[in-house]
């Protein structure tokens, strides 16, 4: 078992740890590539402007955090190609998938950068061209794997030309169109080419030879080989089905237990039911089952102390019994009551959110859920979506309220901070206070809450926009208080601006707080989003390219949530991957020369 995710620098530990087993692996499989070529990977990923790529790296790791297998493109967004740098796996791991499984991904990655394709390089599989007959045999298998995905050579160029007559194994200029049907046209052609090897191999090619093979590409468009080992196979459809392009959907299938009768009572399990009811006709979604994760995932954000309390309180409680918070001794914090009851209010936020005896049974496995959501990222899903009740984004540190116990948001964004910065964007109604206070003082965690006015709606007690961070934390917090009457237009254009600053804080994850109760006729809200508002909204956080999870909060108008939602999912994938790939109608080198597509650890392709 492994996961796939992103290394974006080397400043956290973990990330330090990793590209120290990149250099590793490189070291072992490309014995002549340079140690000034493998010191550059952590500056190529933070400063693009130098190396003029913009630099993805791609690490699968098992569950002890050891690298097995690595990719890194290069992304040029003005030209909108990639290149392939390298892929590669432990040597005693090939030919175990792994290779395979981030080539899939990284296809998926490229396809979300809107580039016309993705080019590597591939040494020859022809005899006249490699006279090493066991390295001849690596070669023809593959790219007898590549033309399973329709890519082929680029032919009738000067770019296998090697810089000295007696150089072995020169390599294929390698294109994939990425399933998009892409032809290459020869200006973009002359322009790619020539950036590839100006950039890449400025260094080892003279410029009369990088003049030569640039000019040499006359067909209009490019033209690739005729496939040599058989027509694609049908599996390539279920590769456009893998995880890459698919939500991961994670249900909590204990919610049902938490089901509170009295009357006004709207956090109910229909909810939940209504919505599933519609999304899933949309064949967007693989269904995950709810992993079990350690408590102290959960003690990470919330007070221990808090958590024991919730814990035992509930479980004591007779079934169908409820105990709602009366008395509020906040004076002395530290000297908590000793009834139980009375307790609940020293750790409640209102009146109207109850302790019974399976709210913590529900609120602990809508933690497992949005925790195996998050991991699905780390696993290779760009998107996923952790269905689950109670919601989350009214609990605090040390306390709950607003229908919430436990902050599943939070709690998961701080199991992504491991690896990397994460961004909050909360569009429920009511302000998300949980998060705001949990990360209030942290640079690493950005939150961002668009909601209705603290004056009018709930919680009251914050959500104000002066509120943005304190210490560390100063400028990593900001609220965006509505009025109680607006339009969805405007409602809109505020979440495109707060996207930009998302986009600037350059987060490695970005976690949605998602909130359907400001739609037309919600009782617990006044605003007036319809269907088609909540799929501009999804297109508008697809289009931001981040991995997102998102998390289920608020929306009470059972009639119309699951339509809302599908809509949402619906524009969100659209924006993400683009609606030709939606299936619903309702939108969605030289001495180590040119390093090419090196799955197998093939040696250098060409020499000085």
């Amino acid at each position: 078992m492994f996961v796939i995710r992103r290394i974006h620098d080397d400043i956290l530990p973990v990330n330090r740890k990793a590209l120290a087993q990149v250099r590793l692996i490189l070291t072992q499989q490309f014995p002549d590539l340079r140690s000034i070529d493998m010191d550059k990977i952590p500056e190529m990923l933070t400063n693009p402007l130098k190396h003029r790529f913009r630099a993805i790296l791609y690490v699968a790791e098992d569950a002890k955090g050891e690298v097995k297998g690595l990719a890194l493109l290069s992304h040029d967004p003005e030209l909108k190609f990639c290149f392939l740098d390298y892929i590669s796996t432990i040597m005693r791991l090939e030919g175990r998938g792994i290779g395979g499984v981030l080539y899939e991904w990284i296809r998926a990655e490229a396809r979300t950068l809107k580039v016309i394709g993705m080019f590597y390089e591939c040494l020859p599989d022809e005899q006249q061209l490699c006279r090493d007959k066991a390295l001849l045999r690596q070669n023809r298998r593959r790219l007898k794997f590549y033309e399973r995905y329709g890519v082929r050579p680029i032919i009738n160029t000067l770019y296998e030309t090697p810089l000295k007559p007696d150089e072995d194994c020169p390599p294929y200029l390698m294109f994939d169109d990425l399933d998009m049907g892409t032809r290459i046209h020869l200006k973009d052609a002359h322009r790619i080419v020539r950036a590839i090897l100006e950039r890449k191999y400025g260094d080892r090619c003279p410029q009369g030879y990088i003049d030569r093979v640039v000019k040499s590409f006359r067909d209009n468009p490019v033209r690739l080989r005729e496939p040599r080992y058989g027509k694609p196979k049908d599996d390539r459809l279920v590769l456009k089905k893998s995880r890459s392009n698919r939500i991961a959907l994670v249900v909590n299938d204990r919610h049902n237990i938490h089901h509170v009768r009295e009357r006004g009572y709207v956090e109910s399990p229909v909810r939940i039911n209504a919505i599933i009811k519609e999304i899933t006709g949309t064949d967007l979604f693989t269904e995950l089952g709810p992993k079990r994760f350690s408590q102290n995932t959960i003690t990470s954000v919330h007070e221990k102390m808090y958590v024991n309390y919730f814990k035992n309180m509930s479980l004591s409680l007779e079934k169908g019994l409820s105990v709602y918070p009366y008395v509020f001794p906040i004076r002395n914090k530290s000297r908590p009551p000793e009834a139980m009851a009375v307790c609940a209010g020293y750790y409640c936020i209102d009146t109207f959110t109850p302790l019974n005896r399976n709210a913590y049974l529900a609120a602990r496995r809508g933690v497992d859920c949005t925790l195996t959501a998050a991991e699905a990222l780390l696993e290779g899903y760009r998107l996923s979506y952790a269905l689950v009740r109670p919601p989350g984004h009214h609990a605090e540190k040390r306390s709950f309220g607003g229908f919430c116990y436990f902050n599943n948001a939070a709690v998961a964004a701080q199991f992504l901070s491991r690896y990397g910065k994460v961004a909050m964007l909360d569009i429920d109604y009511h302000h998300g206070n949980g998060q705001q206070q949990i990360f209030y003082e942290r640079s690493d965690v950005l939150t961002i809450s668009i909601h209705g006015h603290p004056r009018f709606a709930y919680p009251y007690f914050s959500g104000f926009e002066d509120e943005e961070g304190r210490g560390a934390g100063k400028g990593f917090n900001h609220n965006y208080p509505l009025p109680e009457t607006i339009t969805p237009r405007r409602y809109i254009k505020t979440c495109a601006r707060v996207l930009k600053r998302i986009v600037s804080f350059d987060p490695a994850y970005l976690i949605v707080c998602f909130g359907l109760d400001t739609a037309l006729g919600d009782p617990t809200g006044t605003w007036s989003l319809k269907h088609k508002d909540f799929e501009e909204l999804g297109a508008l956080i697809g289009k931001t390219n981040l991995p997102t999870l998102v998390v289920q909060e608020g929306g009470y108008n059972t009639r119309s949530i699951g339509i809302n939602a599908r809509h949402f999912f619906v524009g969100l994938y659209n924006g993400m991957f683009g609606a030709a790939n939606s299936t619903i109608k309702n939108p969605i080198r030289r001495k180590t020369a040119r390093n090419g597509n090196r799955s197998s650890g093939q040696e250098s392709v060409r020499k000085e």
